[in-house]
């Protein structure tokens, strides 16, 4: 697979390349500094898998330029990965053909994570989405699969705050010890948690509770976890 990076910043390519490697070891990692050098970039290549597109770098022209990419490679999941992470931001990247929304204050192990999410077919927001009070995006309403007039919506209204808090960084790509960090538990605790969780909104496994939880367009009020520093 050939994974193609855009970004102005030569340092955020070069850093973004183990952990891609990591999510695929064989893979060959094409970069970009323009919206122009992207799309020579993907013209030539012929394995392209993924795509991941910083929203200012030069050319893009706001939601301009994930329109042009998707529009010359339509069958190919391209992924924002911003400083910019508020939620018209996301809203307005998914709408313009983003698979996933990635901001870059996220650590290494939830990227990958969230890639693999997209690899699989999913699309992949962040927790932020999830909390803020929409803005309205050029004049639209608020899409009703984010947010919800009651607030949260079942089966979700079963979990207690803590279980909302351990479900929420699970939905940013966490893994347990990460979400055991944060939330200054211990990591068997943050297990039987899921299992809680996975019982209480009808998931089988930690995937398909992301799945179900991404998908529901579940908007608890609380918790604001910080994300975790690069």
């Amino acid at each position: 697979m050939q994974i193609l990076v855009a970004d102005d910043h030569k340092l955020v390519r070069d850093g973004l390349k183990p952990f891609l490697h990591e999510l695929d070891p064989t893979a060959e990692i094409l970069d970009a500094a323009t919206l122009d050098e992207a799309l020579t970039a993907a013209a030539t290549a012929d394995r392209l898998g993924l795509i991941l597109l910083d929203l200012m770098m030069p050319g893009m022209d706001g939601l301009k330029g994930i329109e042009r990419v998707k529009t010359k490679y339509p069958a190919v999941p391209v992924v924002v990965v911003s400083g910019f992470s508020t939620r018209d931001h996301v809203v307005a990247a998914v709408q313009a053909g983003a698979s996933g929304f990635i901001p870059k204050t996220v650590s290494g192990t939830a990227m990958v994570n969230a890639l693999r999410l997209v690899l699989s077919g999913e699309k992949y927001l962040p927790s932020s989405t999830f909390f803020e009070t929409p803005g309205g995006l050029n004049g639209m309403p608020p899409s009703p699969n984010l947010c919800r007039p009651n607030g949260v919506p079942a089966p979700f209204d079963k979990l207690s705050k803590r279980e909302a808090e351990i479900l929420l960084l699970l939905v940013e790509g966490r893994t347990n010890k990460e979400i055991a960090i944060a939330l200054d538990l211990q990591e068997i605790t943050i297990k039987v948690h899921l299992r809680n969780v996975y019982r209480k909104i009808g998931a089988a496994n930690r995937a398909q509770a992301v799945r179900i939880a991404m998908s529901s367009g579940w908007a608890p009020a609380q918790p604001q976890p910080q994300p975790m520093q690069v």
